[in-house]
């Protein structure tokens, strides 16, 4: 079972991250793909999925993010995937208290989680997350970037993240409506903004 890669990022893309180490390059499906930075040497937290026809690497930005992934699948009705769409969110904080204070539409509003499986989330998880780590927060990027450019390259490369996440067309579709007049410098911000906006439903 492998702990960490540490190598260089070779590819990132909306669906996964590639990483190479010693030669090898390994593709790893992450919460938020785009808050790596390609052609950078990193640390790689990772998780080996083994299922009878396929072995799936899941990567982790940090060690924190990586106990909270863990803590999730062990939830009936949670896979990788829901499990990534609420790492992705980048609110951990709001998704401990949300558990904390059994507020189940809360949680509905993550993809492929229904009133069952948040009721099994706030049953199973409910004053056991004190022992998982502040995840690292990112760093906002809007005050660094220059001039922004009037029609992002960023905006379809958020909104195809937010599909491979699990979330529909309809509400992909919805959140690209408020994101036209959002001045964000990267797609990270995109992704975040896009991800407030759907957990404010």
């Amino acid at each position: 079972m492998y702990e960490y890669l540490i190598g260089k990022i070779t590819a990132v893309n909306p669906h996964y991250i590639v990483i190479e180490v010693n030669g090898i390059g390994y593709q790893i499906q992450v919460a938020n793909p785009f808050r790596y930075q390609e052609n950078k040497e990193q640390k790689v937290y990772v998780y080996q999925a083994v299922r009878e026809n396929d072995i799936t690497l899941y990567g982790f930005y940090d060690l924190a993010e990586k106990q909270l992934f863990m803590k999730l699948i062990s939830v009936s009705g949670i896979g990788p995937k829901s499990a990534l769409a609420i790492l992705a969110t980048n609110d951990q904080g709001g998704f401990v208290a949300a558990i904390n204070a059994d507020d189940e539409n809360y949680l509905t509003k993550f993809p492929s989680i229904g009133k069952k499986t948040a009721k099994q989330i706030i049953l199973d998880l409910k004053g056991k997350m004190d022992d998982v780590e502040t995840p690292t927060p990112i760093i906002d990027q809007q005050n660094l970037a220059l001039d922004f450019v009037e029609e992002s390259p960023y905006l379809k490369e958020a909104l195809e993240a937010m599909l491979s996440l699990g979330y529909t067309k309809t509400e992909v579709k919805r959140v690209s409506k408020k994101l036209e007049k959002f001045n964000g410098h990267s797609t990270d911000d995109y992704l975040r903004e896009a991800l407030k906006l759907v957990l404010k439903k």
